[in-house]
């Protein structure tokens, strides 16, 4: 006679087994007995058979030694790189790719950044007193409150970036691009920027004062409210300017365009306007100059 098979029925405090290997009973959690597993990583740790955490902390050595995961002062430089709080002052980072760097509250006063790539990199708070920058690429970079007093930067392309209340005094800027910069704030005062690029600029509140701008180009810039006070515009493209209640006390406008310029509430208080284009600008009693007006408003 055979043996007799008997199927068991499941009962409510059968034991499931979850897709991470461990057990658990159906009924224990329903009743309390087994206490609630935590949320978040704890659960997911915890969940992952011994078997397999071998193979988990392997991927994460993986990633942690991936290119730009990087952290601490003493990391290689390179794309991402994360130096913030650092001193690197005097450094020869010269040609360096940085670009996405986190630099912010870094010393970098005196660094040889020249031909560097910042694209991207955030500089906030960065001290770059007297730091050499001609030629870098910095397109939509942040410097943010950054001191650049006496830096370098002629050639930079900045164009994008943000240098709100930076301080750029005496900082060379001869023939940098600034595209669509925005300098809210900035100080610039006794700065060289001839030939630079600021074409549509955003430059409210700036101190120019004593800055060379001849022959610049500020096409479409935004100067509202900015002090240029003895500032050298010598030549400058301003065509679109807006320069409403801005101060230009004593500025040498000598041969700049200044067509459909803004002048309202501006000071021209001695300012130099020989050979200067005011093709319909706006004057600073809100006066459409006439076309063909140059040297004075008609």
């Amino acid at each position: 006679m055979g043996a007799r098979l008997y199927r068991v029925p499941p009962t409510p405090s059968s034991e499931v087994r979850g897709n991470f290997g461990f057990k658990r009973s159906v009924r224990g959690v329903a009743h309390g007995r087994y206490p609630k597993r935590p949320a978040g990583p704890e659960a997911f740790a915890d969940g992952i058979s011994m078997s397999a955490r071998p193979h988990l902390y392997a991927l994460v050595l993986i990633l942690l030694a991936a290119p730009g995961a990087h952290a601490g002062c003493e990391s290689p430089p390179g794309p991402n790189v994360i130096w913030s709080g650092c001193n690197k002052q005097g450094s020869d980072l010269r040609g360096l790719d940085l670009r996405g760097a986190s630099l912010s509250r870094t010393n970098l006063a005196g660094v040889d950044l020249r031909g560097a790539r910042l694209s991207g990199a955030d500089l906030t708070l960065a001290n770059l007193r007297g730091a050499r920058l001609e030629e870098v690429q910095a397109s939509e970079a942040r410097f943010v409150s950054a001191d650049l007093s006496g830096a370098r930067l002629e050639g930079a392309v900045l164009d994008g970036a943000s240098l709100d209340r930076a301080v750029l005094k005496r900082a060379s800027l001869e023939g940098a691009s600034l595209r669509g910069a925005t300098l809210y704030q900035a100080d610039l005062g006794e700065a060289t920027l001839s030939r630079a690029d600021l074409t549509r600029a955003k430059m409210p509140q700036a101190d120019l004062d004593g800055a060379r701008l001849d022959g610049a180009s500020l096409e479409g810039a935004s100067l509202t409210r900015a002090s240029l006070e003895a500032a050298v515009l010598a030549g400058a493209n301003l065509r679109q300017a807006n320069l409403e209640e801005a101060e230009l006390l004593s500025a040498d406008l000598r041969g700049a365009d200044l067509s459909d310029a803004v002048l309202v509430k501006a000071n021209l208080r001695d300012a130099q306007l020989e050979g200067a284009t005011l093709d319909r600008a706006r004057w600073v009693d809100r006066r459409r100059c006439a076309a063909g007006s140059s040297g004075a408003c008609r």
